[in-house]
């Protein structure tokens, strides 16, 4: 029956584990908290090693921890990465999205730096510095990258944070056999999505939304197996879906993929949720990774890459670009609808003295693919890193 105002802010008769306030997704005091005890303390894909292909390649990266980054490969082959802030004025070194280039200069005083972050030049320095400078005491600030799972290059701004295998632990176990050949990223996006970035993260944690997709109903919701699909908890917040077979050719003008992916059976489908905000996808023929990066607490940037094999044929490259929109692409069928979900939630979570007061994660299906306990393992990792409770962050609770 319908409730009125006292009854709707109630809490839901569940466990706190099985429901989140939704502050969690308006507040901004909780908003820049999480960016510096989660974002800043976490590994994060910053891009992935083919879209530097040659010495003196440089791509930016907004970090979701609110900083700017640039990305540059080495006369060596080394990817290294540093904060894109000139030390002598603060100024914004690297202002183009990408590039080449041999030494990377500041527009403006024209100090230089080359690819391993070292000062090569200052104008006029021995006239305004004599020798009370040394450029060797004013090179970049480095971040730590680390390279793996399939060319993914992975930044940390803690220099005191775990090493990345020691993050990912066994997560990505389930896909590391799939990930052996070189790939390379043929399709790249930005969306701008109005909600919080947990919400986006969030449908990746659970299938029970697919009933919004049409195509995931007739193509693997109907077909056998699909209930039985399990999920697997990793620590650090990280969680697998075991692999099925998608029966592609049940959705009205489509077809089996004519191409599959090296070790994966016929029509094969992982997927892998890495805290705090990322997902790999491999679907038949391609692999896709979701990145998020926080702009406001109602506000997400989402960087989506398609990728292939690096030796692909240029038929088989096509059927994977093909394949990839069908789903994912700028028209693609799945991505889309997701958006009409959190972007939604975001709508109705604006005033939580009215609107939305809470959300439930409660469905029990002892593991199994409508559980949603990838969303309360995500919020119990959250707890950790924040030191509040989801259901309860203001300790408001008698």
């Amino acid at each position: 029956m319908a409730r009125n105002a006292q009854e709707w802010a109630q809490r839901p008769k569940l466990p706190p584990t099985h429901y989140v306030d939704t502050r969690l997704y308006t507040d901004p005091g909780l908003f820049e908290e999480e960016r510096a005890k989660i974002f800043d303390r976490t590994w994060i894909i910053a891009c992935h090693e083919s879209e530097l292909p040659a010495a003196y390649d440089y791509r930016t990266f907004r970090h979701p921890g609110g900083k700017n980054l640039v990305l540059v490969r080495g006369d060596d082959g080394q990817i290294r990465v540093f904060y894109n802030i000139c030390p002598h004025r603060g100024n914004v070194i690297v202002q183009e999205p990408a590039g080449n280039a041999r030494s990377l200069t500041c527009i403006f005083h024209a100090w230089t730096f080359d690819c391993r972050g070292n000062c090569t030049g200052i104008a006029r320095r021995k006239e305004g510095f004599q020798d009370r400078l040394d450029p060797r005491d004013v090179g970049l600030r480095g971040v730590r990258a680390s390279i793996g799972y399939g060319g993914f290059v992975w930044v940390n701004l803690d220099d005191e944070a775990p090493p990345l295998p020691e993050f990912i632990g066994a997560a990505l176990d389930i896909l590391e056999p799939h990930l052996r050949e070189p790939l390379e990223v043929f399709h790249y996006q930005q969306v701008v999505v109005d909600a919080n970035f947990k919400l986006w993260h969030d449908t990746n944690s659970e299938f029970y939304h697919d009933y919004m997709h049409y195509f995931n109903r007739v193509t693997g919701m109907q077909q056998p197996g699909y209930f039985e699909r399990r999920y697997v908890p990793f620590p650090n917040g990280h969680a697998s879906v075991g692999s099925m077979q998608v029966q592609y050719d049940r959705y009205e003008g489509s077809a089996e993929r004519k191409v599959g992916w090296p070790g994966l059976a016929p029509g094969g489908w992982l997927l892998v949720d890495i805290f705090p905000g990322m997902t790999f996808n491999l679907r038949t023929s391609v692999i896709r990774m979701d990145t998020v990066i926080p702009l406001a607490p109602n506000k997400v940037l989402i960087e989506l890459r398609g990728l292939g094999l690096k030796s692909d044929s240029a038929e088989d490259r096509s059927a994977r670009v093909r394949d990839h929109n069908a789903i994912w692409g700028p028209f693609g069928r799945n991505l889309h609808e997701d958006l009409l979900g959190v972007r939604g939630q975001g709508a109705a979570m604006r005033d939580p003295g009215t609107d939305s007061r809470w959300v439930i994660h409660g469905r029990e299906e002892n593991m199994t693919i409508h559980d949603e306990v990838g969303m309360r393992h995500y919020y119990a990792t959250w707890s950790r890193y924040m030191g509040r409770s989801p259901s309860d962050p203001f300790g408001e609770r008698p």
